[in-house]
């Protein structure tokens, strides 16, 4: 349990994300979280000079991403700092706020900013020189589609995790196409009223430039790549594998973006919050595995685990928030932790905005704490599988 690692309320972001090779597609990811992280500390009047420490997330490599968090931290105009690259997969972002938090439990920081980017658009394609291979051939790999596709521990593909839980645990096809209606209906709740959930916490719009910055290719004002969704239009698409459950509706899709966060002490928190009355605590994180091949499974005993560090019960939570992959995952960890498939994900969530890998569980927290906040405060609980059938959770409370 953590007890002095706070979060100041409103001291986040995220970009809208959007859709592999869509608008973000040649967009440098650590030069443009920088750019973003500028423009989102300038609006909410919080100096640089505050930091004493970056954890940097990014899970595909960029050029001169060598340079890593200490170079991101002079873009966005805090030279005097160093820290850590994390790459985690999908765990990337719970892993940084919980070890930010952790440095200020110990007291090694009073105030870490936590910048979270990927672009999985156009990822790089390695050779890897090999002089023992057949006639010294190197070996090669997409950096993206490969790793999506194959686990070399448990021989399998990211989507084969969740058709085996799918198969043990007897989930069919029908209820993951209502859970990603769910989903996809929970998530027009954030468009209302021109968009105003999501407009407590995201950056726009977003100008996207040509290389020589001088001429505006696009303007992205919102999430790009969310499909238009009914019950009739999910039941005409085919499974994915053959002899499978899921298809495309049924499971996110890569994409691109960033999101920045500042984890602090509460004195720290107080001064940089944008309400003084809303207090946003971070009080546990928990990574977990689940058995091979069942990544899709791992959500659940790092959501214990996290609950348990934090000393309370599902029946103690406000607001749930998930990085669903697949609609396989919400349905296993409503019936493992009695939690309804409809309790959770409230104004959206990863299976409908897209997963860019290091921001994704970011935005849903950032979500979660707001969240929180309209509903009068309370614990809530963020969690999401990882590749190598592991996941993270994290549980914040907020005092309103």
């Amino acid at each position: 349990m953590l007890k002095n690692a706070f979060i100041p309320f409103g001291a986040y972001w995220s970009t809208p994300f959007c859709k592999w090779q869509g608008n973000y597609a040649n967009l440098h990811a650590m030069k443009f979280a920088a750019e973003i992280a500028q423009k989102a500390l300038a609006q909410r009047k919080i100096d640089p000079a505050n930091f004493d420490g970056i954890y940097l997330g990014l899970t595909i490599p960029q050029p001169c991403c060598f340079y890593g968090a200490p170079w991101v931290a002079g873009m966005l105009g805090a030279p005097g700092i160093a820290g850590p690259v994390i790459g985690q997969a999908c765990a990337t972002s719970a892993t940084s706020i919980g070890l930010a938090g952790k440095d200020i439990e110990t007291g090694s920081s009073k105030a870490t900013i936590c910048i979270m980017c990927d672009r999985t658009s156009n990822g790089p394609h390695l050779y890897y020189p090999n002089p023992f291979g057949p006639g010294a051939t190197g070996d090669s790999e997409d950096w993206v589609w490969h790793n999506f596709g194959h686990d070399p521990f448990a021989n399998n593909s990211m989507i084969q995790t969740a058709e085996n839980v799918a198969k043990e645990a007897g989930i069919k096809r029908e209820e993951q196409e209502e859970t990603a209606l769910l989903r996809h209906n929970q998530y027009q709740d954030a468009l209302k009223d021109d968009c105003a959930f999501q407009k407590r916490y995201m950056v726009t719009p977003v100008e996207v430039r040509d290389p020589s910055g001088r001429k505006v290719l696009a303007t992205v004002k919102s999430d790009e790549g969310v499909f238009p969704t009914t019950r009739e239009g999910l039941a005409k698409l085919k499974p994915v594998l053959e002899g499978g459950t899921i298809t495309f509706g049924c499971q996110t899709y890569p994409a691109d973006g960033n999101c920045g966060m500042v984890v602090c002490t509460r004195e720290k928190a107080r001064e940089l919050s944008k309400d003084k009355k809303v207090e946003v605590q971070l009080v546990s994180y928990a990574p977990a595995r689940t058995k091979k091949g069942f990544m899709a499974a791992a959500v659940v005993p790092a959501a214990r685990l996290a609950l348990q560090r934090a000393g309370i019960a599902v029946k103690d939570l406000k607001a749930v928030k998930t990085h669903n992959p697949f609609a396989v995952n919400d349905i296993y960890m409503s019936r493992e932790m009695d939690i309804p498939v409809a309790g959770m994900n409230n104004y959206g969530s990863s299976i409908i905005w897209g997963h860019p890998q290091a921001p994704t569980g970011m935005r849903a927290t950032i979500e979660l704490i707001e969240e929180l906040a309209l509903v009068g405060g309370g614990y809530g609980l963020f969690a999401g599988c990882a590749a190598g059938d592991s996941a993270a959770a994290l549980v914040v409370k907020v005092s309103v």
